[in-house]
């Protein structure tokens, strides 16, 4: 297939890998971008020289473009970007930040550059700071996420009247034929995430991994909506989270509960009780753990027979 966005990184099939904290390393990215798609290594949860390690690495496991997912909010972002440019990544995904700050030397550099909002306003704030493409996410994505709180249904084509640039749909997408409503909203391309969490290639834990392949309708929710929104799958460290607000901790206490190095217990370490399990709703659907390749595959050819069945 070919349209804005394939052309624009240079890959075969317009199926985004997320960048996911804990989840996106060099296994995962390699395995996309040599399955068509565009593999993500997600730098939000490395140290400067683990990410360096995971671009070489990336490097030699596929030949293929692949990309960077940079939250800007995070420590440490002038190294990381340095190191970027260094190792000459040629797309960069980022998210979490003013998008004026870094895409101009992102760009100055000749990397490809897209920025990750939750709503029209920002989709525009970001075509003006210069970005070359925009990912959608809706209110059904995992981790963090909106305060808006839009469904992806309503905002992709809310998105895709509002610029002019190309427009990546995220937010409970894991099947081709979800696929196929993302483009008739107006969408050039899906972004995947939950459903590349339960992969062999994944570097989350194999106990998270079986926790979304187990989960039902209603097992995630949107919490931290007054301090940061993040989607989590129901724990007793999500309870404790709601336990929490409910007797209106401060902000302060609420980072401490959350910044406890939680995310790396629940989704890397595998401590399913007291830590933060980041995915989204259309963990509901996902039913088997199985090879990136093999995702990426079954998403596009039930996208095509989808819109065969449409056309007929």
């Amino acid at each position: 297939m070919q349209n804005r966005i394939t052309d624009l990184f240079g890959i075969e099939l317009p199926i985004v890998q997320a960048g996911m904290i804990w989840a996106s390393g060099w296994k995962l990215a390699s395995a996309v971008s040599n399955a068509g798609g565009l593999g993500i290594i997600g730098a939000g949860s490395m140290y400067p020289a683990v990410l360096r390690e995971h671009i070489q690495q990336c490097k030699q496991a596929t030949q293929k473009p692949f990309g960077v997912n940079v939250p800007l909010l995070y420590p440490g972002i002038d190294e990381i970007i340095q190191i970027i440019i260094e190792e000459k990544v040629p797309i960069v995904f980022t998210s979490a930040g003013n998008p004026k700050t870094w895409t101009p030397t992102l760009k100055a550099a000749g990397i490809t550059v897209v920025h990750v909002v939750s709503s029209a306003k920002f989709a525009q704030k970001s075509e003006a700071a210069g970005v070359d493409a925009v990912v959608a996410e809706g209110f059904e994505a995992g981790g963090h996420n909106g305060r808006e709180e839009t469904t992806t249904m309503v905002l992709i084509p809310a998105v895709s009247a509002a610029i002019n640039i190309p427009l990546i749909a995220a937010g409970g997408i894991s099947s081709g034929k979800a696929m196929a409503a993302a483009f008739a909203l107006g969408a050039d391309a899906v972004q995947v995430g939950s459903r590349f969490v339960a992969t062999p290639e994944a570097s989350s834990h194999i106990n998270f991994k079986e926790a979304i392949i187990t989960a039902q309708e209603g097992d995630t929710m949107l919490s931290l909506k007054r301090l940061t929104p993040v989607r989590l799958l129901k724990n007793k460290f999500f309870d404790d989270v709601q336990q929490a607000e409910a007797s209106c901790a401060s902000d302060e206490e609420l980072k401490n509960l959350l910044g406890r190095a939680r995310a790396k217990r629940g989704m890397f370490e595998g401590d399913m009780r007291e830590g933060e399990l980041e995915i989204g709703q259309v963990s509901a659907l996902i039913d088997r753990i199985q090879p990136a390749a093999e995702v990426v595959a079954e998403i596009w050819a039930e996208y095509k027979a989808t819109v065969q069945r449409l056309q007929a």
